[in-house]
């Protein structure tokens, strides 16, 4: 108690002091982030430009539900982003030059991309300015609501931005005429291509290949990677990024759970009786051997739904094919192991089908079918009554089919009289597939479907063969819950484990594989071998992780995945040891060059080939456009150093890309003149007006001041 008086008399000392500790924690995160002082409602800012968060957030938010959800979230917003640095590095343009779209030309661009659209047209079809005024004025006054335009609904929000964007892609198309007015190709560039491509010499060559020196025979050191790499600066600029290595808990069934599916089904197949604690009493629980409703069965206790269609062998499981299909009615085979589930099958009927079936249709629509358009007036009742006024005239005369075909909207089949040709079982929607399979050559009947009702005809049928119908009762083999807590367990005693070891030591000690991956961006979404992990990269850039900090991060649909972080690379020049996979081979290759250059000896193709112990090789009608030697492949310098040389003159040594070169120009072989270059000039100028709008794009983009940041909030 006086303890507690003590702690009473000290309250408002103690919230003070707790107080100070919760600011001083505050103050702690914000200076450690630093960006909590800097533009949290900016997304990026372009040539001065800001994309703020909650319209570029907006805008991906559109766009995710226009693409669905086959495109990550990741995804989407690169594909915004992409948009936004566009529109921004093209309105700087668009603003030193003056660009704009007035007011007439608002209209003529709204007249061109909706001049189809019935809402905007009158009596006679045409496009009436009126009606779009009234639609817009409609939209505005109702906003934030939506209206109907064609498929889809808009509000007024969106349509000023559609607004928005013609007129951006009017304004960029006008900008790239005026660069592509600028860009042509003149006789003179067409005469060297011509040059380039007809011009060819003939030439023996002598190869000593850089493959006739080992590759141990030729160290590299750090230090001339690091050289290296300097030299070649501009190649070797990288982004900042991340090394990590990865171990994976998987969560999948034990024998255990496989034994316990498999029994599941098993216990399913004859009745049996079961207290009932809602009435007190036992209940009789009909089995999968005994029900007369296989379907409802089925659909009730198995993970894969009852399938009411008629099978070939070849569509029946791999594993279980031949003893399924020669089972008889009423019998049952399993239980078997398929896709990952306990099965077992019954066969419920079989019968004897055509392979495919050739029929014709007559198809008559009525309002709410799929076939359904602006002209379907008939109801279901109407349209029924329809198809079976045309069945009884085509049933007194087969003839009339044809003249009939003027009720049928389908006008794809019209076109060939109605006929659909030889089609397989599975190709139709099943009411049309049930009718024409399981009925004769010759048959005429009425088929309702989702499309309509179909008069239809069976006009062929080919060669009948056995077909069977299936229930299957089956159960997914799932990791119950011990293997799931077992997962876990084992995971979290890996990663404490890693307080005082090597993750590759506590891998061998746990029979576990350490997977890495190196290069990693700051805004990438992939992590090889666990597929879409945001998180994961996310946390790697945070700032307060280093180099050998490790988290625990769950896997949906996998388990878990203990991430250490195995380097920090920084913006800037690759480090030797990223680099060293395609600087070494370089390096080499420059000193295997000067290591062959010092031991040949002779002045000619012959003597150099002699000295080396290689062949003399050929080739001929070489020309500069494909520099390639018979032989040696592409070697573009020895080209055009033999391009260099006199008929019948001798090179010095060249280093080539596959080795040492001597070359020796046998036949020279001028293009001939041309009385004009004017054809392969306009070739090249339609190339050049090809690549000029892309080729302007990317220099703007390359020259554009971009400061991106989206992976403060992605």
């Amino acid at each position: 108690m006086a303890v507690l008086n003590k702690i009473r008399q000290r309250s408002i000392f103690l919230i003070a002091i707790i107080a100070m500790a919760l600011f001083a924690f505050v103050l702690s995160d914000l200076f450690r982030n630093s960006s909590a002082f800097g533009p949290q409602d900016t997304i990026a800012t372009i040539n001065g430009t800001d994309i703020k968060r909650d319209e570029f957030m907006g805008n991906v938010e559109n766009l995710q539900r226009q693409m669905g959800p086959s495109a990550t979230a990741t995804q989407t917003m690169n594909r915004v982003w992409e948009q936004e640095v566009r529109r921004a590095v093209l309105e700087t343009q668009f603003e030193d030059l003056g660009l704009t779209v007035e007011k007439d030309q608002m209209r003529n661009l709204l007249r061109n991309s909706f001049s189809s659209y019935p809402e905007f047209t009158n009596e006679v079809g045409m496009f009436d300015e009126n009606r779009l005024n009234e639609f817009i004025a409609n939209l505005k006054a109702i906003s934030p609501e939506r209206a109907p335009l064609g498929n889809f609904q808009i509000n007024y929000a969106e349509w000023v931005n559609n607004e928005n964007a013609i007129a951006v892609g009017a304004k960029e198309q006008a900008y790239f005429n005026m660069i592509k007015a600028g860009v042509g190709a003149t006789l003179a560039e067409a005469e060297v291509e011509y040059n380039l491509e007809s011009a060819n010499v003939d030439v023996k060559f002598v190869n000593v290949p850089y493959t006739s020196i080992d590759d141990s025979a030729v160290k590299v050191s750090k230090s001339e990677i690091s050289d290296y790499i300097k030299k070649h600066s501009k190649k070797y600029e990288v982004e900042a990024s991340r090394d990590i290595n990865f171990v994976q808990f998987v969560e999948s069934a034990s024998v255990e759970d496989e034994t316990s599916a498999k029994n599941n089904v098993v216990a399913l197949l004859d009745t049996r009786v079961e207290y009932n604690e809602v009435s007190k009493l036992n209940d009789t629980v009909v089995g999968f051997k005994a029900t007369k409703d296989i379907e409802g069965f089925i659909n009730a206790n198995s993970d894969v739904k009852y399938n009411n269609s008629f099978l070939t062998k070849s569509s029946l499981p791999d594993v279980a094919q031949d003893s399924i299909f020669n089972l008889s009615v009423g019998q049952y085979y399993g239980p078997y192991k398929d896709n990952n589930m306990f099965k077992i099958t019954k066969l419920v009927e079989e019968r004897f089908m055509p392979d495919s079936v050739k029929s014709r249709h007559i198809l008559i629509p009525f309002v709410g079918s799929r076939a359904a358009d602006a002209e379907t007036v008939q109801t279901e009742a109407q349209a029924k009554a329809t198809a079976d006024s045309l069945v009884a005239v085509i049933r007194g005369n087969r003839s009339k089919f044809v003249d009939l075909l003027d009720f049928s909207i389908d006008k794809v089949s019209n076109e060939k009289e109605g006929v659909l040709d030889w089609y397989a079982y599975n190709s139709m929607v099943p009411e049309f597939r049930d009718y024409t399979f399981e009925n004769n050559k010759g048959d005429l009947g009425v088929v309702k479907t989702d499309f309509g009702f179909h008069v239809v005809e069976i006009l062929d049928q080919k060669a009948k063969t056995r077909m069977v119908k299936v229930a299957t009762l089956a159960q997914t083999i799932e990791p119950s819950e011990n293997t799931i807590d077992d997962v876990f367990n084992k995971t979290s005693k890996f990663e404490i484990a890693l307080q005082e070891k090597d993750m590759q030591d506590v891998a061998k000690e746990n029979d576990a594989v350490v997977r890495p991956v190196n290069n990693i961006k700051e805004l990438d979404e992939n992590i090889p071998g666990l597929g879409s992990q945001r998180a994961i990269v996310r946390w790697a850039f945070e700032d307060g992780t280093k180099v050998g900090d490790y988290k625990r991060f769950s896997i949906p649909g996998i388990g878990y995945a203990v991430v250490q972080v195995t380097a920090v690379n920084k913006k800037g020049l690759m480090t030797p040891e990223a680099a060293s996979a395609t600087v070494i081979p370089e390096i080499r290759k420059e000193k295997k060059a000067r290591m062959i250059r010092e031991k040949i000896s002779g002045s000619t193709v012959d003597a150099v080939a002699k000295s080396q112990n290689v062949a003399v090789s050929t080739a001929s009608a070489v020309n500069r456009k494909n520099p390639t030697l018979a032989g040696a492949g592409l070697e573009p310098k020895v080209v055009g150093v033999a391009f260099g040389l006199k008929e019948g003159q001798t090179s010095k040594l060249i280093d080539g890309n596959k080795g040492v070169f001597m070359v020796q120009v046998t036949k020279k072989t001028a293009a001939p003149k041309l009385d004009s270059y004017q054809a392969i000039a306009n070739r090249l100028n339609g190339s050049k007006l090809t690549a000029a709008q892309i080729k302007a794009y990317e220099a703007l983009k390359a020259a554009a001041e971009i400061e991106d940041n989206r992976a403060m909030f992605y």
